[in-house]
């Protein structure tokens, strides 16, 4: 590689494994693509795995939050820093859970404008201070969201999907991975 680093430039290996071929084709069915950040990954079939094992149990795992307050926490997280590929992918995501495309959009754009009640509120407050300042969290920060009606699983889970989408971000920016077409016009 020279010139501009793009994550397209990790190309994924002539001899990916039946395990993720497997993947991709599971991809393309329930998406209709396979995500750029996938491909990103699959230079290394490890590194993949540890992607997506994390991705999985956070975004699809057990939780007490639901699967669109996790993908609004990504939005939120994404949205403080700028990224792109994630706000385009998640924003989408964000649309398509909650039928609403206005909301995917205010979230993209500031969710403190977005119709919200106090409780998801408090989480987006919550992880976008985690964002900004990790060194200003304070136990009244962990306790307005106790306060809010969260538990502290939850607020494990709040920080770990934070934590998840602020590296994959980075990882984003620093490799300039551009989002899959398909998502800017998806639930729309």
């Amino acid at each position: 590689m020279t010139g501009k680093l793009t994550a397209l430039d990790l190309k994924p290996s002539d001899d990916l494994s039946e395990a993720t071929k497997a993947y991709f084709a599971k991809c393309e069915e329930k998406l209709g693509l396979v995500p750029n950040v996938l491909l990103s990954y699959a230079f290394d079939e490890k590194k993949l795995r540890a992607f997506t094992d994390m991705y999985n149990d956070l975004m699809l795992g057990d939780s007490g939050l639901s699967k669109l307050e996790r993908e609004m926490i990504a939005v939120a997280v994404s949205s403080v820093n700028h990224c792109f590929y994630c706000l385009t992918a998640h924003g989408a995501a964000v649309r398509q859970l909650s039928g609403d495309p206005a909301l995917g959009e205010t979230m993209v754009m500031n969710y403190r404008v977005a119709d919200l009640t106090p409780k998801q509120k408090a989480m987006f407050d919550f992880a976008v201070k985690l964002t900004e300042t990790p060194d200003k969290m304070e136990e009244a920060d962990r306790q307005g969201l106790r306060d809010a009606g969260f538990s502290d699983r939850d607020i494990w889970d709040i920080a770990s999907v934070v934590g998840f989408f602020n590296m994959s971000n980075r990882v984003a920016a620093a490799v300039d991975m551009r989002p899959n077409e398909e998502y800017h016009s998806m639930a729309r």
